[in-house]
This record gives structure tokens, sequence and C-alpha cells, in this order.
């Protein structure tokens, strides 16, 4: 499935949307991690997007660096290559939604096998919405 939107076609709005998140995100980790998650699921709340991906596995020097009692030094990593990325993400993010990443952060997590990619972007997606209970003044 092609994610990127053909310029003529209307924005990828709805379901379209996040699939097109999700199948964008995990292929940029395929082709530069060298595999990607088992699963990806991708939220829309407002002007918030947030990818979750499980299962990505670990690669031979993930698992030996775990094994040493050192799972810390892999979520170090995984955070390291997110921040060299994150250009890449938002790019993907902005071209998809027609919208500015205003910030993005990244969360890894090892047991279990949990990274978040959130991505904060210049307005509300249309089609997700919050309400935002704000202290009286």
């Amino acid at each position: 499935m092609d994610a990127q939107p053909d310029a003529r076609s209307p924005r990828l709005a709805g379901g379209h949307l996040l699939t097109a998140i999700s199948t964008s995100i995990v292929g940029i980790l395929r082709d530069h991690y060298g595999r990607g998650p088992m699963r990806a699921k991708t939220y829309v709340l407002d002007d918030i997007i947030v990818v979750v991906m499980r299962g990505s596995g670990f690669t031979p020097l993930e698992k030996t660096i775990m094994n040493s009692g050192q799972p810390d030094r892999v979520i170090a990593m995984r955070e390291d290559f997110q921040r060299v990325m994150s250009k890449r993400y938002q790019d993907t993010i902005e071209e998809l939604t027609g919208r500015k990443v205003l910030a993005f952060l990244s969360q890894a997590h090892v047991e279990p096998d949990i990274t978040m990619e959130i991505f904060f972007v210049d307005g509300p997606l249309e089609g997700f919405g919050a309400i935002e209970v704000t202290e009286p003044g």
C-alpha cells in the first residue's frame, strides 16, 4: 500500500489517515533499523498524534546487551536512533496531515517491547477531537 497521498487526490482522513501514518512510520523503521514492529496503532486526539508500536523484536546486539544486565543501554540506543530519525518522521507526518509538527517525543520500553512516537501538530486534525478543561480565572 502506498501511504503517500497523490497531490491531486483529497487529503487522507479518518481510518485511512491512521493507516497511512502507521504504515509510513513502520516502513521508515524497516528501511533504517532493519526490522519493524509486529503491531503498530496510531491514535489522533485533536492536535496530538500517537503511534504505538509493539513487538519490534531485538537485534542480536540488543539481546547481548540486555543479557549482560544492561537493558537501559538498549533503551538509550533506541532513543538515540529515534532522535536521528526525527526529521524523517516529522516530514512524513507533515506530508500526510498537512499540518506542521511543533514537537516530537519518543519513548522506548524494553519489557514489554513498546515504542511510542508522539507528534504535536499546529492545529486539530479534522474528525478527531478533544475537550479542553482550563482552570477558571
